[in-house]
């Protein structure tokens, strides 16, 4: 068994091509080195909403119990950040849509502001 799952995993070592899904080499890009906007447009993000934060010391944190109260640093009324990949990109508003939560944007972070912060 051992010598079956070390065949399936060689690679051949001549082959130019990396591609291990049997995917177009081409397919996110071409010759010139534009790259594919269907390929960029299918590629997950994970999208979050900042309420607030904090920084606790290891002892207050393991004083929690149900019912605590964790302040946080931001105002009541200050506008929420929307995260993608962790980058802040916009701020906006708690809404209700259909008994969910959801956020209309106030405020979209330009890329130039985005890049300063990086």
């Amino acid at each position: 068994m051992a010598e079956e799952e070390t065949k399936d995993t060689e690679v051949d070592e001549n082959s130019d091509d990396q591609n291990t899904e049997g995917e177009d080499p081409k397919a996110l890009g071409d010759d010139s080195g534009k790259i594919n906007p269907d390929v960029l447009q299918s590629i997950p993000v994970t999208i979050s909403v900042e309420v607030g934060k904090t920084s606790l010391k290891i002892r207050d944190l393991l004083r929690l119990t149900q019912g605590s109260v964790v302040e946080l640093e931001r105002l009541a009324g200050e506008p929420l950040d929307l995260l993608v990949n962790n980058t802040v990109v916009a701020q906006g508003e708690v809404v209700l849509v259909n008994d969910r939560y959801g956020i209309r944007l106030t405020r979209v972070i330009s890329a130039e502001e985005r890049m300063k912060t990086l």
